[in-house]
């Protein structure tokens, strides 16, 4: 039964919440560029630009719809990058329809699988004569299964393994095109993590309940895409391809879909009602991909359109080091797709 101090502290929570909301309507930062990007191309693990061919990761939906819609607008061909067909034919009828630009199409790639992701940069490569702008924007938040068939733990496989292979096998059309860009979409997470290269293949115990140890795992993920973008920018120095992180806000996305029960029912009313929206957490990607500001900024780390300050846990290159060999072996890295500083 409700009483009179209930719907007031209802009220009240509802107030906290409207003003959060509004907090992040007034302080969220616009991608300002004018940037045209026609005449290049674009892969986005989530969208790309114009004049500029686009290849978007995960861009069915959420950020990467927004960053591939935007990219649209500015006239670029534009490649998404998404594992089930049905979504990835509707986002792309709907970003031609908005746009009006018929240079908008898909390539199925699994990023649970190394194999699915060598075929589809090998069509790629094959396909396309030039790759201006990578953004690594794909990411799952829940186990869907602990390993995937290549025997590598499910999240850090989606979250990290994949695009480190992705970006290797891309490598040479990236430099082609230079000045290039790749863009890795990290988060705020990543600042609760630390490494832990002994157990970086395992699926932690569970503790407590599933939830919590998927946020932990995601958060390590995440921090891992921070520690490859600092190693990555130092291989690529001199050759006119930039690498830069960021973290896009606290989004409302479909990223932690696979939750169920009360924690599904928590997590929705959050993420609908204090959180952004997929448009609005878009921006830093999209500044990041298309905007002079950064052109010759590479290994930094960004939010709300502007640089912040590298996390405490990504800042020894001793350690970037060594999450890119072990990455290296996991992704089956061949000794001729080696990114090293001599072959630059």
């Amino acid at each position: 039964m409700f009483t009179i101090a209930n719907i007031s502290y209802l009220g009240f929570l509802v107030c906290i919440a409207l003003c959060i909301k509004l907090y992040w309507k007034l302080s969220t930062r616009w991608n300002g560029s004018y940037s045209c990007l026609v005449g290049k191309t674009a892969i986005v693990t989530g969208a790309n630009s114009v004049g500029k061919t686009a290849i978007v990761t995960g861009a069915n939906s959420g950020l990467g719809y927004y960053t591939a819609l935007d990219f649209a607008k500015r006239g670029a061909r534009v490649i998404l990058a998404c594992r089930n067909k049905d979504r990835a034919e509707a986002a792309c009828l709907k970003i031609i329809k908005a746009t009006g630009n018929k240079n908008v199409s898909y390539k199925l790639v699994d990023f649970a699988s190394l194999q699915s992701v060598r075929t589809f940069a090998e069509d790629f490569n094959k396909s396309e004569d030039r790759l201006d702008i990578l953004v690594n924007n794909a990411v799952v938040g829940f186990f869907e299964k602990d390993y995937t068939g290549d025997g590598i733990q499910y999240m850090l496989h989606v979250n990290h393994i994949s695009p480190f292979l992705l970006t290797h096998l891309l490598i040479d059309k990236l430099k082609q095109s230079a000045p290039s860009r790749i863009v890795n979409v990290a988060s705020l997470a990543a600042i609760f993590s630390a490494p832990n290269f002994d157990n970086i293949n395992k699926v932690p115990k569970i503790t407590l309940f599933t939830e919590l140890r998927d946020a932990l795992v995601y958060a390590t993920t995440k921090l891992y895409n921070i520690l490859f973008t600092n190693e990555l920018a130092r291989r690529l120095n001199g050759t006119g391809v930039t690498v830069n992180a960021l973290h896009p806000g606290s989004v409302s996305t479909e990223l932690f879909r696979g939750f169920t029960g009360i924690v599904d029912y928590i997590t929705k009313i959050f993420a609908y009602t204090l959180f952004m929206t997929g448009e609005e957490g878009a921006q830093t990607q999209i500044y990041l991909s298309v905007s002079k500001d950064v052109e010759n900024i590479s290994g930094g780390l960004f939010t709300n359109c502007k640089q912040i300050g590298m996390y405490s846990a990504a800042k020894d290159p001793q350690v970037d080091k060594k999450l890119w060999e072990i990455s290296e072996e996991l992704a089956r890295i061949s000794p001729n797709e080696k990114l090293n500083f001599a072959n630059i």
